[in-house]
């Protein structure tokens, strides 16, 4: 199997997972909209999505592919397969308590990661709100954290999946978590009637995802893995290893979820809705990550690895693997990027224009999207070199860029968000609704692309220093920068022309058209990525 043809199993896969993560946003935004219902859901999301990313996909596949893959190049599958049950064995108990103590803990785990919230018990005593989101998000939590345990059991799987090069079936999994929420939500949730019933439908169904998310590909694993042996000994050949390179991989993700933690807490103190416009932005600014980043990452990290296991990778290729990986990567980014600044309010409105989401909250989404998209290219290129850095077994080098990650989105986005929050949306658009939304979320937005930045730089200089012949050639950034603006042209004059159009149906023709002029300027401009994938096109067409 050729290299592209990994590469497009991982996105064709993730795409899948996305675009039905993209229907579900859109139900959730219909029923939630940005207001107190938001804010519970992605409060409800925060404590088991940060044990989700500290042991799942990311740490899990730095520590666990090397040395897997290692193993099965040397041949060694059965002592591979005893590795692999030792390392579930291990996740098993873990996961377990973690699952216990989460669902025991739920009010001090909601307080701590959102403090703010507790402030609604005195709002609603005082008249000047409806709902205590603290009280029900402790309610959420505690249906939906035992999912936290499932789903990294899930990035176990991917990680064997990935390890011997079968990439589909773990990306599109999640096809089937994104499922189960929107069937709860539109059928269980509508029958029961209250909007908190739906929140708490919508939690249940995410657990109930999460074990068919698992359940779709156990049986594939364990056909790879053989005879799959549970031990919980640390004496298992390798596992030592792999706990000490899981150690700084969970550091590096603390920072990140730490970052994550700062924004959410900070977007508790800000005006209601923060929390939630937050979520409804993120889902669009991490597509094009986990499409253009994650993809080329997946592919690059066993494939490394198994060539400087076997000796094979020289200095020479591995410069030319990154430069090309981010030549690939800035070529879909860029064009992503321009779309969002661009056109980032027709697809704000497709998406979630509907229901409790009305033109107000399009334009505070709109503007949090923008600022994300300003970091977005620093994010999809940190995931390609962090790739190489867990090929080569260092895992401690993304740790402290991600905590460099961290400080600078702490202090920058606290200080934007709190000084942005004192603006209305009213004083900027006219819209009903437009006075009861700030612009505090913004300014995190702000931070959060700022602190990329100072990531890949991190990241970049660490990796010149070992490597000293590699240069990302930036030049080529130039180049897709002017065929984007360029094909924002007749993207914009067809929006012009579509304006009494609904954004859901407007949405789709002003990207194809923005799309094609693209690739067709950069193809001119003499961009290699763009020549072939016009090649690609061309052939599918003859």
């Amino acid at each position: 199997m050729s290299r592209r043809h990994r590469v497009a199993q991982v996105v064709v896969g993730i795409l899948s997972s996305r675009v039905s993560g993209l229907v579900r946003t859109r139900v959730l935004a219909h029923f939630f909209g940005v207001s107190a219902l938001g804010d519970v859901w992605t409060a409800a999301l925060r404590g088991p999505n940060v044990v989700q990313n500290l042991l799942g996909e990311q740490a899990l596949s730095a520590a666990f592919i090397p040395i897997y893959v290692r193993k099965l190049a040397g041949g060694d599958e059965r002592e591979a397969s005893r590795f692999a049950g030792a390392i579930l064995s291990l996740l098993l108990v873990t996961l377990s308590l973690v699952a216990l103590l989460g669902v025991l803990l739920a009010r001090p785990i909601v307080a701590v990661l959102n403090f703010g919230l507790l402030q609604d018990a005195a709002a609603i005593e005082l008249g000047s709100a409806e709902i205590d989101r603290y009280e029900l998000a402790v309610r959420a939590v505690r249906v939906i954290f035992p999912m936290t345990c499932i789903l990294v059991l899930s990035a176990w799987c991917l990680a064997i999946l990935n390890s011997h090069e079968r990439f589909f079936l773990s990306y599109f999994a999640p096809v089937f978590w994104n499922a189960a929420i929107i069937v709860s939500v539109v059928w269980i949730g509508r029958s029961v009637g209250g909007a908190e019933d739906l929140l708490l439908a919508a939690c249940g169904g995410a657990l109930v995802g999460a074990v068919l998310q698992v359940a779709i590909q156990l049986p594939l694993v364990l056909r790879l893995v053989g005879r799959l042996r549970l031990s919980l000994s640390l004496r298992v050949d390798r596992v030592r290893e792999t706990l000490r390179l899981f150690g700084p991989a969970v550091a590096g993700r603390s920072a990140a979820q730490l970052s994550g933690y700062v924004d959410l807490s900070i977007a508790s103190f800000l005006a209601v809705g923060s929390m939630a416009a937050l979520g409804w932005a993120q889902t669009l600014y991490l597509l094009p990550i986990a499409l253009f980043g994650l993809s080329v990452a997946a592919v690059e990290l066993p494939a490394l690895s198994r060539e400087v296991g076997e000796g094979r990778g020289s200095e020479e290729e591995i410069v030319e693997r990154v430069r090309a990986n981010f030549e690939r990567v800035c070529f879909f980014t860029v064009a992503t990027s321009i779309a969002y600044l661009l056109f980032g309010f027709l697809v704000v409105g497709g998406l979630y224009r509907s229901g409790r989401f009305g033109l107000a909250e399009n334009w505070l989404v709109y503007l949090v999207l923008a600022g994300y998209t300003l970091g977005l290219l620093a994010s999809t290129t940190s995931r390609v070199l962090q790739s190489v850095f867990f090929a080569l077994q260092d895992t401690r080098t993304p740790a402290r860029a991600a905590a460099l990650r961290l400080v600078v989105a702490g202090v920058l986005g606290g200080a934007l968000s709190l000084w942005l929050d004192r603006i209305e949306l009213g004083a900027i658009i006219e819209s009903a609704g437009a006075s009861a939304l700030a612009l505090g979320a913004v300014g995190l937005a702000l931070g959060s692309a700022m602190s990329a930045w100072s990531e890949l730089a991190f990241l970049q200089r660490r990796l010149a220093a070992r490597i000293p012949s590699l240069r990302l050639p930036w030049r080529g950034v130039g180049v897709l920068l002017g065929a984007g603006l360029g094909a924002g042209l007749p993207g914009t004059l067809l929006w012009w022309s579509l304006a009494d159009w609904p954004p859901l149906l407007a949405v789709g023709p002003v990207l194809a058209v923005f799309g094609i002029a693209y690739l067709a300027l950069a193809r001119a401009a003499g961009y290699r990525e763009a020549e072939e994938l016009w090649r690609r096109v061309s052939a599918r067409f003859r």
